[in-house]
């Protein structure tokens, strides 16, 4: 009974995430590039997260100014008392008495040398990193989608080569096999031409399960894994992105989210240390009370107020571990801001020279491409004349291939590497 419980949940959760991605894409739809990275900020768990977390300290930034306002309680209770003394060998009871008492408390700070405007200061600064970190969460969420959805292109383009692969390979197999029956080629160049098209069939498979893969993949990435079927448009060309290492550097140092977060909680835990130290200084509070009770209606009333001072004078030196540990964690902050700015620059250093190598090879594997379709026009030439053998025609298809393959590899690799460089640059 148990196990057919969770099953209908899961049917009835499946449902609902069904009905969820349906009404972000219908089925048949078109997506670019930008809509799929809208859908990604809006969807993806952790943009969810990362703006839940920022809601968490708005939160606490209230939490921190409530020690501006008075803090007002009320407290009612009764009891029913019996007592009893004893005398002389004698216990006497007395009679039994209900007492009522109920009090309104008002409680107001009035100095604290700025404990609570510095709590204030530290959360709102709090609340600054966690922008930094949403937006770092944003960039990578981009990111993510963009190396997802070129990867789904490159895969359909590949898929393609293989479909045309297979095709000429037909196209071989036919053409050996009239050949074969006139008696101008041999039963071995209909064998070659069977097995080669076997071969093509094969990676064309793989292809299509790739690109199957890229899809899931993209799906994941905006955070639909249960996506209808949809189509992308294809924005694989090339246009060249200009941009010097030092630019891109100087604009990391500014622009990177991550950085700022880390820079922003610094100067956090330079304000934590004031607030530890002021452990040291007292407090000074005003209170007042009404209240009344009584053993019988009507109670007697009563009321008070003044004024509390409140000097530390000895605290276990919790105060001084707690400065300590403020300074100690400044210490943390630091490095990991020095360590951060050292990924940053290797971080572009590499995006950068991978954009470098990668718009160096749309350039000479276009070429290559070219020159794999005159070697085929060539092989083809000579096996229709009679003078060429069917193995040059394989390993001229084959060329081809990969020569387009590697081309469409390049302008993936170009893609991702300005993704790469954009990322590492804070941009999105």
């Amino acid at each position: 009974m148990k196990k057919i419980s969770l099953l209908l949940i899961s049917m009835i959760l499946l449902l609902s995430f069904n009905a969820r991605a349906e009404d972000l894409i219908k089925k048949g739809d078109t997506l670019g590039l930008e809509r799929c990275i809208e859908i990604a900020l809006k969807n993806q768990p952790n943009m969810v997260a990362a703006k839940s977390t920022l809601r968490v300290n708005e939160s606490r930034i209230g939490q921190a100014k409530s020690n501006y306002y008075p803090q007002i309680n009320w407290s009612s209770g009764y009891n029913r008392i019996s007592s009893s003394s004893a005398g002389s060998n004698i216990i006497r009871k007395s009679n039994p008495y209900d007492d009522y008492q109920s009090n309104v408390t008002l409680n107001q700070n009035i100095y604290d040398f700025e404990k609570t405007a510095t709590q204030v200061k530290i959360q709102n600064l709090n609340l600054d990193s966690s922008r930094s970190d949403l937006e770092n969460i944003s960039s990578q969420t981009v990111f993510g989608v963009r190396e997802a959805y070129f990867n789904v292109l490159r895969s359909g383009r590949n898929r393609d080569v293989a479909m045309e692969t297979v095709q000429q390979f037909q196209h071989h197999l036919d053409q050996a096999k009239g050949f074969f029956e006139v008696g101008v080629k041999p039963k071995f160049d209909v064998t070659k031409a069977e097995v080669d098209l076997s071969n093509a069939k094969l990676n064309l498979i793989k292809m299509e399960n790739n690109l199957r893969i890229a899809k899931v993949n993209l799906n994941n990435a905006m955070g639909i894994p249960e996506a209808p079927e949809y189509h992308i448009v294809d924005d694989f060309g090339f246009r060249q992105y200009d941009i010097t290492f030092d630019d891109a550097l100087k604009r990391a140092y500014t622009g990177r989210p991550d950085l700022q977060s880390i820079i922003v909680k610094k100067e956090a835990s330079e304000r934590t240390i004031d607030l530890q130290k002021k452990g040291y200084y007292p407090t000074l509070s005003g209170n007042a009370s009404y209240g009344f009770g009584g053993q019988d209606f009507p109670v007697q009333e009563g009321w008070n107020f003044g004024a509390t001072l409140t000097f530390p004078l000895f605290s276990g030196l919790s105060t001084k571990y707690q400065v300590e540990e403020a300074r100690a964690n400044l210490d943390v902050l630091k490095a990991n801001e020095e360590s951060l700015r050292q990924a940053i620059n290797l971080d572009v250093r590499q995006a950068h020279l991978n954009l470098e190598q990668a718009s160096e090879s749309i350039s000479t594997t276009e070429l290559t491409v070219r020159q794999a379709n005159e070697n085929l026009e060539l092989a083809n030439g000579r096996y229709a004349s009679g003078v060429g053998n069917p193995i040059e025609v394989t390993d001229a298809l084959i060329t081809l291939a990969n020569a387009k393959t590697a081309y469409i590899a390049a302008l993936y690799d170009y893609k991702v590497a300005r993704a790469s460089l954009e990322k590492a640059m804070g941009m999105q």
